[in-house]
């Protein structure tokens, strides 16, 4: 039961780093003013927060790590 809750939580915190990958990548988002309950709303921008956070951590590990280089292409 611990097994699969962990297993969903890890996905869950997947989807949403993601999910900042895509916004800074492209600048695709999810528009939550368009969620008219403001307890989800303010669930759904703390989730992809979350994964915004995710990403900067991943991001700043790639950017001080000696396997990682820029792409001469961007």
């Amino acid at each position: 039961m611990i097994g699969r809750v962990t297993h969903l939580l890890f996905d869950a915190a997947l989807v949403s780093t993601v999910l900042a990958g895509v916004r800074r990548s492209s600048g695709f988002t999810i528009e939550t003013e368009k969620i008219t309950d403001g307890t989800i709303r303010s669930a759904t921008e703390k989730y992809l927060g979350f994964g915004e956070t995710i990403f900067d951590m991943i991001q700043g590990t790639a950017v001080n790590s000696q396997y990682f280089k820029r792409d001469s292409r961007r």
